[in-house]
């Protein structure tokens, strides 16, 4: 239902602005489209790899591996996978709903995705030319210590970690 309501929201804003000035409105779109089509090969190639990887493992072995019941062990693997994979923040939460849905527990997912949007390693030498490496170095570290505060938190809320 609230879906709807934000997607009728949205429509009545958009009519909106088309009514004060089409040609913004238009060139808006425009952009929205082109934006769109740049995303969405990123989104699929992930959702497809994801849909993969989940077909092959069952939701046993990621209960295992990175359930509620793998406690420390899978936040720390959580944690550490998070922050050497480069992932869009738009595709981390559909796909920690996937996780969620085939038996990781939710601070294990809180660790991975705190990490996927907060921690860069890959990225480490980009941002190290633009506020130098020990800043890097701090910002990716504190980001990573966070994640185990995310991780306790939200295994607190919803009932173990």
């Amino acid at each position: 239902m609230t879906a709807l309501i934000l997607y009728g929201v949205a429509l009545i804003l958009l009519l909106l602005s088309y009514i004060h000035d089409k040609g913004k409105t238009k060139k808006a779109l425009r952009r929205a489209w082109k934006s769109f089509e740049n995303v969405m090969p990123q989104f699929l190639g992930i959702i497809f790899i994801i849909g993969i990887m989940l077909s092959v493992l069952k939701p046993e072995v990621i209960s295992h591996i990175i359930g509620k019941e793998s406690g420390i062990f899978g936040v720390v693997l959580s944690a550490i996978v998070g922050s050497i994979t480069m992932m869009p923040t738009f595709v981390a939460f559909p796909t920690a709903d996937m996780l969620l849905k085939n038996g990781a527990g939710y601070a294990q997912v809180g660790a991975l995705v705190s990490t996927l949007t907060l921690v860069g390693i890959i990225t480490f030498s980009l941002e190290a030319k633009y506020i130098g490496k020990k800043a890097t170095f701090y910002r990716n570290f504190l980001a990573f210590m966070f994640s185990f505060v995310v991780a306790f938190v939200i295994g607190k809320a919803v009932g173990g970690a």
